[in-house]
């Protein structure tokens, strides 16, 4: 699937709770494509990705427009947002991620995912 397609969810046999994240990236194309690259499956580090399961988020998507990168995380119910954003900054090879994918992002040098992705505000939904 793909942007004009829409994207499948998975689906789960439980209630779930999404957040949105936002990042700036820096507005350079050469270093944008780069991102892209090391987020493919091929390049991500599978100690990143198990990592993130390890704290309880079930799904993570990243999202790209321009130099904005937005992501979508899933968890259970009962997560705990600040809890796990401690932990995961605390688990092996997580600080040197965050090192290795800041020079593509506008942020403060030693900053962890939780202190770089900004936590987004839902004004809009079409639920009911």
């Amino acid at each position: 699937m793909n942007q004009q397609q829409g994207y499948l969810e998975r689906g789960y046999a439980f209630p779930t709770k999404r957040y949105c994240q936002v990042l700036s990236l820096k507005d350079n194309p050469a270093l944008i494509a780069e991102y892209r690259r090391i987020h493919g499956a091929a390049e991500s580090w599978a100690e990143i990705r198990e990592g993130i399961r390890s704290v309880g988020i079930l799904e993570m998507e990243i999202y790209i427009s321009g130099s904005q990168a937005f992501m979508i995380v899933e968890t259970p119910l009962e997560f705990e947002w600040d809890k796990a954003m401690e932990q995961l900054a605390h688990l092996p090879r997580q600080q040197e991620w965050e090192d290795y994918v800041s020079r593509f992002q506008q942020c403060a040098p030693g900053s962890t995912s939780g202190q770089k992705w900004k936590l987004m505000e839902r004004i809009f939904y079409l639920y009911e």
